[in-house]
């Protein structure tokens, strides 16, 4: 497999980890990014599909990260951007709705790539 699909891959395991602390911690997502155990970790993987991408856009992959949407792409990396250096400051609710709107939309797209 090539580097480039390995980052692809590396974003929908991120994502699948998420929903795995999500489902084996049994409680609503709310409650989930104000848990002081899960709340970092949640957190971490958002940075590292951030990070994904930042590492696909220095690998001049544009025909992959043409799938995926500019707002999406912006959006990961303002939502890293504000993990990274404003940690104690981050709005719970920024963090829900990466995670309910955004995370599923880039998981498709993220399988479809890797599907072809």
């Amino acid at each position: 497999m090539s580097k480039v699909l390995e980052r692809v891959e590396n974003i929908v395991k991120s994502i699948e980890d998420i929903e795995f602390i999500l489902d084996d911690s049994h409680i609503k997502l709310t409650h989930a990014i104000e848990n002081k155990i899960i709340k970092p970790a949640i957190r971490m993987h958002i940075v590292k599909i951030a990070e994904q991408f930042t590492k696909l856009k220095d690998d001049n992959a544009f025909k992959i990260l043409a799938n995926f949407s500019d707002s999406d792409l912006r959006g990961i990396s303002a939502v890293r951007n504000y993990i990274a250096h404003d940690y104690d400051s981050v709005d719970d609710h920024i963090i829900e709705d990466t995670i309910r709107y955004d995370l599923p939309h880039i998981k498709a797209q993220a399988q479809k790539i890797l599907s072809n």
